[in-house]
């Protein structure tokens, strides 16, 4: 049975839509994924889901509780870490984890013990009598999480939890994750990246308030519907150019430091461009076919 429905949600603000006809059924113990760019309706949707932002219309079940009818009702069973660093900077850690405790009415010997434990599983233990100001980006993220997480809620609602975090932190704060997984936390997770996308059991393509697709990123993988042909040459921008001409602009896209190509059969493709580089007198570096990403995915299906 599912932990959260969301039925035919949608939220306006004046006459611009955010969100239009969201349904999602997200099961317990999931690691649900929402992959989108700036605007795609990531934040809006995950604050409606913790109950901070109310929805135009349609209904958000978390836990058998309405919360489109009763926006605190399902919060003991939530914890939700926001974008932007939101805890008190000149309060320590453990005064910061302290204030939470008494927020969410967690008696004061069980909070002593949660928070014992939690300091322990996401290590910003040696920081304890840090103030939060003189943390660093990841131990900030770890220390919101932790407060987050002290009431022990059942699902947790991150928006864009690693921004501007670097790669170990990020590496890090993935591993705590899946720890919590292991312990039957639902994790709802709004990202910009296609990486930490692919972690996700399932992900949810967001493009302008809608749901373009959703699945296991190894289904949306497999069912892309095209054959994927990487292209490395001395001049990128030149031979994107050149094979937008020759394949159409919405074939041909950036990836990194090479192009990625759409063709229907890849072997009947590969020696046009061999001839049309030749003839254009470009250097094709490396020309193979290799299995689409989910960057792949998203592209084609918003293209």
């Amino acid at each position: 049975m599912a932990i959260v429905t969301v039925d035919r949600l949608h939220k306006s603000f004046g006459a611009a839509t955010a969100l239009e006809d969201i349904s999602l059924s997200i099961e317990p113990g999931e690691v649900f994924g929402l992959l989108g760019p700036d605007g795609a309706g990531k934040t809006t949707l995950i604050r409606i889901l913790a109950g901070v932002m109310k929805a135009s219309s349609g209904k958000v079940d978390i836990m058998g509780c309405d919360i489109t009818a009763d926006m605190d009702s399902a919060k003991t069973h939530i914890g939700y870490l926001s974008q932007k660093f939101s805890l008190y900077p000149n309060l320590t850690v453990a005064e910061n984890i302290d204030f939470y405790s008494r927020l969410f009415g967690v008696g004061k010997i069980e909070a002593e013990n949660r928070k014992r434990r939690l300091l322990e599983f996401s290590r910003p233990a040696p920081f304890a009598d840090r103030q939060a100001r003189h943390l660093s980006g990841g131990m900030k993220q770890k220390l919101a999480l932790t407060c987050a997480l002290i009431h022990t809620p059942k699902i947790l609602l991150l928006d864009e939890p690693t921004t501007g975090v670097d790669p170990i932190s990020r590496r890090e704060f993935w591993k705590i994750l899946y720890d919590l997984v292991a312990q039957k936390v639902t994790i709802i997770i709004a990202t910009p990246y296609m990486d930490e996308a692919e972690r996700a059991g399932r992900v949810a393509l967001l493009y302008k308030g809608r749901v373009l697709k959703c699945a296991a990123p190894e289904s949306l993988r497999r069912e892309y519907p095209y054959q994927l042909a990487e292209v490395v040459t001395d001049d990128l921008h030149i031979a994107k150019t050149l094979l937008e001409k020759r394949f159409g602009a919405g074939n041909v896209t950036f990836f990194g430091d090479k192009l990625h190509l759409k063709t229907a059969d890849y072997r009947s493709f590969s020696e046009t461009i061999r001839e049309l580089f030749a003839e254009s007198h470009i250097q094709l570096l490396s020309l193979e076919q290799i299995e689409p990403h989910l960057e792949d995915v998203f592209i084609d299906a918003i293209s």
